[in-house]
């Protein structure tokens, strides 16, 4: 199926109400096993690479990059390419050459002012390049996630989306990036004033740690895109222990990846249906 764009994808499930699930990328396996879920349960995907994935690879974005391309012009179902979490304005200006339809750049860490001159910066640059852009407001990562402040106020979103041009906002409303355990608990009232001031589709950061039926209530208010990670990596790390406590002769890497590679499939199945992900 040809290659989509996570802006089609996206502004499509805005318009049904619904979400499409974004996962987090960093070797062969996670695209194998992402496309494989997407394909069981029917529904488009959107495979994404962070900065941080992009440092993994030694700094090299294009081989990650054109597998994922490869993968996603060879599914059953459509997939796009996403550009995650970036800060450098580097890699920013490579994301369109490497085959991405979209980017997040993130300048969250900064105060307003200053996210707002570094996103509109970054929000004339990928727009020069045809590319989606979504940035974050608030903060999604670590400890500040709950404290007061730190979520998204819909005021200060409306006046940050209309000054910086961006396609889509990731809002802080409750759940916190690299959660291992799914025990996050949404503020839905926030969600629903944010859907009610933006005009832009919401982003939700952080989904592993958020459970089922909280992901659907998300939705259900106005989450249009859904960020997965841990749950992969959670799913992978698992599945190649028990292999290798069952099997410790084991040196032959293809038994124990297969194994990883089969339980993140079935994770990306399990989170899509039980959260009714199911746009396009």
């Amino acid at each position: 199926m040809p290659l989509t764009t996570t802006g089609d994808l996206v502004t499509r499930a805005h318009t049904a109400r619904t979400a499409v699930a974004a996962f987090n990328i960093v070797a062969l396996e996670h695209i194998e096993a992402v496309v494989a879920g997407a394909e069981a349960a029917g529904v488009p995907v959107v495979l994404q690479i962070s900065e941080n994935a992009v440092a993994f690879r030694q700094g090299q974005v294009l081989p990650l990059a054109r597998a994922a391309a490869v993968a996603a012009e060879r599914a059953l179902v459509p997939v796009a390419l996403h550009l995650d979490h970036v800060r450098s304005d580097l890699l920013l200006g490579q994301a369109a050459e490497a085959g991405f339809s979209s980017v997040m750049y993130d300048a969250s860490r900064l105060p307003y002012e200053a996210n707002l001159a570094a996103t509109r910066s970054a929000v004339e640059q990928a727009h020069a390049q045809g590319l989606w852009i979504e940035a974050e407001l608030g903060e999604i990562g670590g400890k500040g996630a709950h404290v007061a402040g730190a979520r998204t106020d819909p005021a200060e979103a409306r006046a940050f989306v209309a000054a910086s041009g961006v396609d889509a906002l990731a809002v802080a409303v409750g759940s916190v990036h690299a959660m291992t355990d799914r025990t996050a608990a949404l503020d839905h009232g926030l969600i629903g004033r944010l859907g009610a001031a933006l005009d832009v589709p919401l982003v939700l950061h952080g989904s592993s740690g958020v459970p089922d039926h909280e992901l659907r209530a998300a939705v259900a208010g106005g989450i249009a895109k859904v960020n997965i990670g841990t749950a992969l990596n959670q799913a992978m790390t698992g599945a190649v222990r028990a292999h290798l406590a069952a099997h410790p002769d084991v040196v032959d890497a293809r038994r124990y990846l297969a194994a990883g590679r089969e339980a993140m499939a079935r994770t990306v199945e399990r989170i899509v249906a039980g959260a009714g992900l199911t746009a396009g």
